[in-house]
């Protein structure tokens, strides 16, 4: 199978670049594609928005490619994700999308369109410690979707999906907001203040969109900064305290994360 990297948001490491093409030519069970627009930059983006839109979707439209793996997060793939998903072309519809962070926008516009997204590693998170881990378990997913790959709390007959907290924030009340309706919805953060969470989740769990999911499990809020003076709760304290103000089920813990353990969450298992 062909999979194809693209960078909707920040630049990619030559270097991840590299080691990941290394990895799959010993597995030998898939082709790489790295698309150029990858290693652009114009200020924070790997390229201006025309750009990265443009590679996108190009991808999307060659039907020699079976996979879309976005290359890392950061942001900027709010920029373009409405117009990604606009009429998109019927290659599209055949290929897996994988990615987490700052491209939640583009699971969730790409999920409203109907295709098949997956929360999951990156190619850059092979820079992580223990990174190799995370890109085997992304590529056992991309070529075959292996059930070893996905996280292990996953129902099988309730269609879930997975978002940063602060991205999630985000696209309520925008084009893109999920349907949330009888979904499992898991959430994870990175080097956020528990001030921060705590008030991301009064915006999510007030939204009556969010309300309607059937439960909201809580990933690994990792790296949070210190506060001075302290917040006086943790973060699985806050989460569960919102969820309960709010009439949410909690769902308990989640395997999914900005690290190298970050499991897989197809959006689409139920659904299909």
């Amino acid at each position: 199978m062909k999979i194809a990297v693209v960078a909707p948001s920040c630049s990619l490491n030559p270097e991840a670049a590299d080691a990941v093409a290394a990895t799959i030519a010993a597995r030998g069970d898939a082709e790489l594609l790295v698309h150029p627009q990858c290693f652009a930059s114009d200020g924070h983006f790997a390229g201006p928005d025309i750009q990265r839109l443009a590679a996108l979707r190009e991808v999307m439209a060659d039907p020699s490619i079976d996979a879309v793996w976005f290359a890392r997060g950061g942001y900027g793939s709010n920029r373009i994700a409405e117009a990604a998903a606009r009429d998109v072309p019927a290659a599209a519809r055949a290929k897996r999308y994988l990615g987490y962070s700052d491209a939640g926008f583009l699971l969730a516009a790409f999920d409203r369109a109907g295709l098949r997204v997956a929360h999951g590693p990156m190619v850059q998170d092979i820079l992580r410690d223990d990174g190799a881990a995370a890109i085997a378990r992304a590529l056992d997913w991309l070529t075959t979707e292996s059930a070893a790959a996905l996280e292990p709390g996953l129902q099988p007959k309730r269609r879930a999906m997975a978002f940063n907290l602060t991205v999630l924030t985000s696209l309520l009340g925008t084009a893109l907001e999920p349907d949330f309706d009888g979904a499992e919805l898991l959430i994870e953060d990175v080097a956020e203040h528990e001030y921060r969470i705590d008030r991301a989740m009064f915006h999510v769990t007030g939204s009556a969109a969010v309300r309607r999911c059937a439960s909201l499990r809580m990933g690994r809020m990792s790296e949070i900064p210190a506060n001075e003076p302290a917040f006086g709760s943790d973060a699985a304290s806050i989460v569960r305290d919102w969820c309960r103000r709010s009439d949410i089920a909690f769902g308990g813990s989640a395997d999914i994360g900005h690290d190298a353990a970050n499991r897989v969450v197809p959006f689409y298992l139920a659904r299909d």
